[in-house]
């Protein structure tokens, strides 16, 4: 039987980490604090590793973001106008090499559908293909919805995309399932995003460079013969954060002579992969007589 009023001795024993961890799991966010402390110090003392500890704490972000906070802005968007025909698109689509297009009728405040890119396979076998019928219900969120409840609804539903719209109804941005899942587990690369020796600057046949967002700048300036300092911080997506004052936005175009960057991914936390060309240089304009 148990004894009711515990020894002494009982109380003077060394907790556990799990009995601490016990204590202070509560929806509480003085308590959520508290459990952080405490996993930060489990780190410190090599009881969980440190991608454990990063994927525990982007747990807690995500239940304290909304999908404004990580959306793809609507100007960012990459969209279908269902009034153009399939062969003027389909080049686009392979080049964004999207799975999931949202698709417009008159404007983009205007999404009537979404469009699976292995649904236009049927474009190709069927004779009579009507893209409208092809269309996938379109799910619309507000601006304000909490990525944790977010995320349990793409769960439920087996939805992978969301349109985010704003208090007058008008369409904000996007949100996917992956953006989310980001938030939690870091980039999630696929076949589109690195080669497989996954090195940091890899060559495209069309003379531009896929340069990932944690390649250290020394190795980028020795790569591209550039002086870019490395004196306040140490990676190219960090250059880029640092030049514009904020984490850059997919989509994104930045210059920073002689090279220019186009932002193929990112999340509300960095950069993560970027499209680098070498800008030309301008050419003086002819004068006669000087």
């Amino acid at each position: 039987m148990n004894d009711p009023y515990p020894s002494s001795k009982s109380a003077d024993r060394p907790r556990s980490l799990l009995e601490r961890l016990s204590d202070f799991i509560s929806p509480e966010p003085d308590s959520r604090a508290e459990l952080l402390e405490v996993l930060q110090d489990a780190h410190a003392r090599n009881l969980i590793d440190a991608d454990s500890l990063s994927m525990i704490e982007g747990v807690f972000q995500v239940s304290e973001l909304t999908a404004r906070d990580i959306m793809v802005p609507r100007g960012q968007m990459d969209t279908v106008n269902i009034a153009d025909a399939p062969e003027s698109f389909i080049p686009f689509m392979r080049q964004t090499a999207h799975s999931r297009f949202p698709v417009y009728e008159g404007s983009r405040d205007n999404i009537i559908g979404i469009l699976l890119a292995k649904d236009l396979l049927r474009y190709y076998t069927d004779e009579e293909f009507d893209l409208r019928e092809t269309l996938r219900p379109a799910v619309f969120i507000p601006e304000s919805k909490r990525l944790n409840i977010l995320l349990r609804d793409f769960r439920i539903n087996r939805n992978h995309i969301a349109m985010v719209v704003d208090e007058y109804g008008g369409v904000a941005g996007l949100v996917t399932i992956e953006d989310v899942l980001e938030q939690i587990v870091g980039d999630i690369e696929d076949e589109f995003d690195l080669d497989e020796d996954h090195d940091n600057i890899v060559q495209l046949p069309d003379g531009s460079w896929r340069v990932h967002g944690l390649t250290e700048i020394e190795q980028f300036n020795e790569t591209f013969g550039t002086q870019f300092s490395d004196h306040d911080v140490d990676t190219v997506g960090g250059l880029l954060s640092n030049h514009l004052g904020h984490v850059p936005h997919r989509g994104e175009v930045v210059v920073l002579p002689p090279m220019r960057f186009e932002v193929l991914r990112a999340d509300a936390r960095q950069a993560h992969l970027m499209l680098v060309r070498r800008e030309a240089p301008l050419t003086p304009p002819d004068v006669d007589g000087v």
